[in-house]
């Protein structure tokens, strides 16, 4: 029998809902083997299509709601009737398109992931237009996606930078949640071939998001979906916590963690994967052509937010910071930040990861400094979130130092970038870290403060929220 958990009410006239140009009605049937879809317009539309080839594959069957006419599909486009159609009914074969996705033969029978470029044809969106997604489940299913949760219980599908492909879960698993300040994460944990311990790994994750409160006391995406991935028994498994992650902004901002559910869970807390990925979220989406903001940018913040959290101490902070500028120093040695982004620059990887950190630590310092402490880059970025975040666009890196220049009454990102983006080499960092008093000897760390801007290096790592501490962190073992 099915449970309709997210209700679609046919009496609403669609123009109520504003800029919503669609609604959609989705079930899955109880083996999670197919898909329906019922999509019904507030015009006609000449145009709906899938966002890849590979959807024609998965594409079972289509009518016209209306006139129960057959409707075929080339390429990643239907061909709709003259005039379009108002209403849309088709079938998807969602165990073929679960069984390409490798992610799938990590995980229970009970779940199937798949991204919604395969399954979801749509016309495409304007910055101002969204589409409303309900869902029919079986009894006991749960369905994970990025989108916006509605008042009425359904979801929002918006204009958004496509920086990847979102990520729909079904089936029996756990979908939690946990406060991340003025919002909640929405977390669900993908059940593994044996059990573990989901609300112990929900805590973390909530307990990671105070990390990044500590920036400017705000969370800044709405309901983020987190997407958790138990790899344990795999090959694709580590002896890190957190072997690998990654945020998604499709539709809908999300950030998929691979996860080692073996490891004492302690250790995720000592983590710093999805701080960091956490942290991507502080910027909107920038070019993959200039990844070396958005990286270098979240590589600072993980360690300054895990020392201001109590997980390292100053001394570690500074440590791991130092040793990371060293390995983008050594990246890429002719390569400009612009440059380490584009094309196959595996030799400039740590480069790309970390000049963009040593101009976010230039930009901190800089504020804390000709401001007396009064600016900072955490406040900076804490007005770029209530102007501009999320975003459903792509942004240019200059555009974005551009719109922090004008949260501030005299310029500095613009100059920084135009200083460090396209010259070759590292952007210098050694008489930075004298003047903060970050001392090094045979590649060791130690702090002096009598140096000249010491108590500005300690008001970077200072907490600025109460959370509860752990037990220090020891170094990671591998970079970045």
């Amino acid at each position: 029998m099915l449970r309709i958990t997210f209700i679609w009410v046919l009496a609403l006239p669609i123009t109520a809902l504003g800029s919503d140009v669609a609604e959609y009605s989705v079930s899955v049937d109880s083996e999670l083997t197919t898909l329906t879809i019922e999509a019904r317009f507030d015009t006609p539309q000449s145009t709906i299509r899938a966002r890849s080839y590979e959807a024609l594959r998965y594409l079972e069957t289509a009518i016209d709601c209306e006139s129960q006419t057959p409707i075929r599909a080339s390429g990643r486009q239907f061909r709709l009737p003259s005039g379009g159609t108002r209403c849309l009914r088709y079938t998807v074969d969602l165990s073929a398109a679960a069984a390409d996705d490798r992610r799938n033969s990590v995980l229970s029978t009970r779940n199937v992931l798949v991204s919604p470029r395969h399954w979801l044809w749509r016309p495409s969106l304007t910055d101002t237009q969204s589409i409303i997604i309900g869902f029919d489940l079986p009894e006991g299913m749960n369905v994970s996606v990025p989108w916006t949760p509605t008042a009425d219980g359904r979801l929002r599908l918006s204009s958004s930078p496509g920086s990847g492909s979102a990520v729909t879960v079904f089936g029996d698993f756990p979908l939690l949640t946990r406060p991340a300040g003025n919002t909640r994460l929405r977390i669900a944990l993908l059940s593994a071939r044996n059990p573990y311990d989901a609300e112990a790994f929900a805590d973390w994750l909530g307990s990671t998001a105070d990390n990044i409160l500590q920036a400017y006391g705000r969370f800044p995406s709405p309901e983020p979906q987190i997407i958790v991935v138990p790899v344990g028994d795999t090959g694709w498994s580590s002896q890190k916590a957190v072997p690998y992650g990654r945020v998604l902004r499709d539709g809908g901002e999300a950030v998929e963690l691979f996860i080692n559910e073996h490891v004492a869970i302690e250790e995720f807390y000592r983590d710093w994967t999805a701080t960091h990925e956490f942290s991507h979220l502080m910027l909107p989406y920038v070019t993959i052509r200039q990844r070396w903001v958005s990286e270098g940018f979240a590589q600072y913040y993980q360690n300054v937010l895990l020392a201001r959290a109590g997980v390292y101490d100053e001394r570690l902070a500074w440590q791991k910071i130092y040793e990371g500028l060293e390995r983008g120093r050594r990246s890429g040695p002719g390569l400009s930040p612009n440059e380490s982004s584009r094309g196959n620059r595996r030799r400039a990887l740590m480069k790309m990861y970390w000049s963009g950190a040593v101009v976010a630590l230039k930009a901190d310092v800089e504020l804390r400094r000709r401001s007396g402490g009064k600016e900072t880059l955490d406040s900076v970025l804490g007005r770029l979130e209530r102007c501009c975040l999320p975003s459903g666009r792509v942004w240019q890196a200059e555009e974005l130092f551009e719109q922090l220049d004008a949260l501030l009454e005299e310029p500095l990102f613009v100059p920084l970038y135009r200083r460090y983006a396209d010259a070759p080499g590292f952007p210098s960092y050694d008489d930075l870290l004298e003047r903060l008093g970050v001392s090094i000897r045979r590649d060791t760390v130690s702090l002096n403060d009598a140096a000249i801007w010491a108590n500005v290096r300690r008001a970077i790592t200072e907490p600025a929220v109460q959370t509860a501490t752990l037990p220090l962190a020891s170094p990671p073992s591998s970079p970045p």
